[in-house]
C-alpha cells in the first residue's frame, strides 16, 4: 500500500510517498507525479519510501523528464541509505538533484534556474 501526501511549501510542491515503490504500487506514484510536473519546481520527499525498485526508479525519471518538458524541475531528498545508495549507483543523481534535507533540495531547484 502506497500513500502520497502533497505540500505546497512557498514556490514549490513537496511530493511525499509513503511505502514502497515497487512494481506494484508504481502505477499511483506515476500518476501522481504526471499530476504534479506541470511546469513548476517538485521536491520528492523519500524518507517515507523503505524501498525502491526498477520501476520505481523508473516513474522518478519519467517524472524528472515530464516535469523539464513543461518548464519545471525536480529535486530528490531524503532517502534511506539503501535507497540513496540505489539512486547514486544508477546514477540517477546525475538526472536529478539528490540531497539530504529539504532546504539543501529546494536551494538545488532555485539554482538550477
Amino acid at each position: 500500500m502506497l500513500e502520497i501526501k502533497v505540500d505546497e511549501v512557498g514556490d514549490y510542491t513537496v511530493c511525499r510517498p509513503l511505502g514502497e515503490l515497487d512494481a506494484f504500487t508504481v502505477g499511483q506514484f506515476r500518476e501522481s507525479l504526471t499530476e504534479l510536473g506541470g511546469g513548476g519546481r517538485l521536491l520528492i520527499d523519500l524518507s517515507g519510501v523503505p524501498f525502491l525498485d526498477s520501476a520505481g526508479l523508473g516513474a522518478l525519471i519519467g517524472g524528472v523528464r515530464r516535469a523539464r518538458e513543461s518548464g519545471g524541475d525536480v529535486a530528490v531528498y531524503g532517502a534511506r541509505p539503501a535507497v540513496a545508495r540505489l539512486l547514486h549507483t544508477t546514477g540517477f543523481d546525475r538526472v536529478a538533484s539528490v540531497s539530504e534535507s529539504e532546504q539543501d533540495a529546494a536551494r538545488a531547484l532555485a539554482e538550477a534556474s
